[in-house]
């Protein structure tokens, strides 16, 4: 059996272009001198999201893969 790459489960595919949305937003629509605070965190929890998506694939061990969902959950909450 060959394992999916991380790109080809919808999820990934579905979230990276929530990420972008939420980009688009923050910059379109907060202050400029939230660039730097609110904006900038908020952009870097919705990478976190993909990031973790593909370092969780990665794992060898399926309980491995599980600890990274929780993450991704707890930085969607």
């Amino acid at each position: 059996m060959n394992p999916r790459a991380f790109t080809d489960l919808d999820v990934y595919k579905e979230y990276r272009t929530f990420r972008k949305s939420v980009a688009d937003i923050m910059v379109k629509y907060f202050p400029s001198d939230e660039k730097y605070r609110l904006t900038d965190q908020v952009i870097r929890l919705s990478r976190a999201v993909t990031a973790n998506i593909a370092e969780g694939n990665g794992r060898f061990y399926y309980l491995e893969n599980i600890k990274f969902c929780g993450i991704i959950r707890g930085s969607l909450e």
